[in-house]
């Protein structure tokens, strides 16, 4: 039955994807970025404020820390999508997420000290060279013509924030209840989003895009995050982390019904490839050992 929870969580991770690509015309970037997670923070207010006030000294202390979380996870990364959607395409930006597992668990290793493993090393490899298959249309040798798209080159920016995110978070262990952390971290992505918003044309609210932004809102920033942690306190990160490998493929099926997108080879040997680098990352553990000196010499 909890099983049912990350599965949940993945399956609004990739619709949300699909979503990124359906705000194409519709609103702009900055202004879902922004609508996105003032929506959030109004439905959270009335349930949270109270306990999150209570640990005001908590989050005086952790300012900072939380700060810097609620740029990074929230503002940064769920952001650059948007701006992200209109010059890639939604498979691609969920092969392009398939990636964070393997950033994280390298950030993990360098930062946490995590034992490094021959999966890490392979893995990493792997998955980095089915990302630039995907990425390049499977013709490498453009990379030094013409670039890294420019959308696709913002997902990968995405999702080194979140990989960041994510080891700082388990890095810092701030002292709050897992909603109150949200919220707060809610609340500093509004108030970051804000002045780019200001700034930026508007298309304002309407039937067109409403029902977007309240999904993102909804299922994306608020049910995707509980059904994850629901997840994680029943089966454990361990487990939990490896439905996320699900988000290309659920995010390439749901393309594909909705926005018509056809799969090209080089989005299956490239998804592929880069699954499974992330399943030779977290299942190949045997310890990555260098030659000693002394073996060296002998």
């Amino acid at each position: 039955m909890y099983y049912a929870f990350p599965l949940l969580a993945v399956i609004f991770w990739a619709g949300n994807t699909v979503v990124n690509k359906l705000t194409v015309g519709v609103i702009y970037p900055a202004e879902i970025g922004f609508y996105r997670w003032l929506f959030a923070a109004v439905l959270l207010t009335p349930v949270l404020l109270r306990p999150t006030l209570r640990s005001w000294p908590v989050i005086k202390a952790n300012a900072g820390k939380i700060f810097v979380l609620g740029v990074l996870g929230m503002a940064i990364y769920q952001s650059l999508a948007y701006f992200a959607a209109p010059k890639t395409t939604a498979t691609n930006m969920g092969i392009v997420l398939a990636l964070m597992p393997v950033m994280s668990l390298v950030l993990a290793i360098a930062a946490l000290g995590h034992r490094l493993t021959v999966g890490a090393v392979v893995g990493s490899i792997v998955s980095f060279l089915g990302v630039l298959i995907v990425i390049t249309s499977g013709n490498l040798t453009s990379l030094t013509q013409q670039g890294i798209n420019g959308g696709d080159a913002m997902m990968l920016v995405a999702v080194a924030a979140y990989a960041i995110y994510s080891t700082l978070l388990k890095k810092w262990q701030i002292p709050l209840p897992a909603m109150e952390l949200l919220y707060v971290q809610v609340l500093v992505a509004v108030v970051v989003l804000f002045p780019l918003f200001a700034v930026s044309p508007q298309a304002g609210l309407n039937s067109d895009n409403l029902p977007l932004v309240l999904f993102a809102c909804g299922f994306a920033s608020i049910g995707a995050p509980l059904a994850w942690m629901t997840g994680i306190k029943h089966l454990g990160p361990s487990r939990t982390s490896v439905f996320f490998n699900l988000v290309p493929i659920l995010t390439a099926i749901i393309a594909s019904v909705m926005l018509s997108e056809a799969l090209g080879l080089h989005h299956l040997v490239g998804g592929g490839l880069t699954l499974l680098g992330v399943l030779m990352s977290e299942w190949w553990t045997r310890p990555f050992r260098t030659k000693t000196r002394a073996q060296v010499s002998s």
